[in-house]
């Protein structure tokens, strides 16, 4: 683990305005890939012992923290993070809390996999953030009920020791773990309030479970999917086009900035594994005066084999999902779509099954990661 730029000590109270104008942040690395806690993905805060003054459920929203000076409810200033009330020491004599007392919520991945990077965010809590945070993971199979998690036999590996943190602030820390996990255990010493947890990474499915469905999305998130690279990600990420189920609004697909040149935008894709590919979709949902005009499909079998079409340059409609059949299968390892000549796709789907060679490799990596 590597700490990134992060911050300790209390910010600045809040002295009216933008409450995100003295937010302390930083560039990490780790950022474009998907987020392993984002509740879209599945994930959720499956228990904690304390959540006294705000909920544990915030930890994992997807949108920022937004903050409301005068939200009072009956125990108190009601924060949008999770908060635990104040720790006390034994007695008069000892009115500390000890070295040892804390705070911690479990929260259970959206997808399994690997973390490469967590960012601890205390945005709005000035004066009351934790002194220091951990993280810890692990891995069990199944659903495990926080009773399970919480067995003194589950094994825990720690992804972030103890450490100093600030107020309103995002924290972040890169994790060099190869493993695959599919819980964390937060703990915040001895108590306080953190707003978000974003726990970037990328997704290990269980080829097993692939291999029971057959025909799947080899490009989904939640499947292995993942985004390589894009031409422009200035309104929103190309990661939401292979997000869980169909777009609610318009932001939650790609879109681009208006171009000014005779270009054109695009986004590559990783399948899960080597896939043969039987059915495309394309779905601009939401995107009614900015969808792509048009959008073609590329393929290629392996990091350096040429890209052939998949299917050619095709009209779109907005706030469509549009279907094509492939008369054969095709495949491949890596996808490519280009927009014509801007705007953007809620969705891209991509149905087929995993080659034997896609499901060993897939099975050697779920090995190699202690799957």
């Amino acid at each position: 683990m590597t700490a990134r730029p992060h911050f300790t000590g209390d910010a600045s109270p809040y002295g009216g305005g933008d409450p995100y104008a003295d937010y302390r942040t930083a560039d990490f690395p780790f950022t474009h890939l998907v987020d392993l806690a984002d509740r879209r993905l599945g994930a959720g805060v499956v228990a904690a012992n304390d959540e006294f003054f705000a909920e544990r459920e915030n930890l994992v929203k997807p949108e920022p923290a937004e903050f409301d000076p005068e939200r009072f409810g009956h125990k108190g200033k009601i924060m949008d993070g999770w908060e635990t009330r104040r720790r006390r020491g034994t007695g008069a004599t000892e009115p500390h809390p000890t070295d040892e007392d804390h705070d911690w919520a479990l929260v259970r991945l959206g997808a399994p996999g690997v973390v490469r990077g967590l960012i601890v965010d205390t945005a709005h809590f000035r004066g009351n953030y934790p002194q220091s945070v951990s993280v810890e993971a692990t891995s069990l199979s199944g659903s495990p009920s926080p009773e399970d998690l919480l067995a003194p036999d589950v094994p825990w590996t720690t992804l972030v020791p103890r450490t100093a943190v600030g107020g309103h602030a995002a924290n972040g820390f890169t994790v060099d773990a190869e493993q695959r996990f599919t819980h964390l255990r937060v703990n915040q010493h001895p108590d306080g309030g953190i707003a978000r947890l974003r726990v970037h990474g990328e997704v290990a499915p269980d080829p097993g479970w692939l291999s029971a469905l057959g025909t799947f999305d080899v490009v989904a998130l939640e499947n292995g999917g993942r985004v390589e690279d894009a031409s422009d990600r200035f309104y929103s990420p190309a990661t939401h086009t292979i997000a869980p189920g169909r777009s609610r609004k318009m932001d939650d697909g790609w879109e681009t900035r208006r171009r000014r040149d005779k270009g054109n935008d695009w986004i590559r894709y990783a399948l899960a594994a080597q896939s043969e590919i039987r059915a495309v979709e394309i779905d601009t949902a939401y995107l009614k005066g900015n969808a792509a005009g048009w959008a073609a499909v590329s393929v290629r079998d392996g990091e350096d084999a040429a890209w052939a079409e998949l299917l050619p340059r095709t009209r779109l409609q907005p706030d469509t999902n549009h279907r094509f059949v492939l008369p054969v299968p095709v495949r491949g390892t890596h996808v490519r779509i280009d927009i014509f000549p801007d705007g953007g796709i809620s969705r891209l789907r991509l149905f087929g099954s995993l080659t034997g060679a896609g499901a060993a490799r897939l099975a050697a990596r779920h090995e190699a990661l202690g799957g």
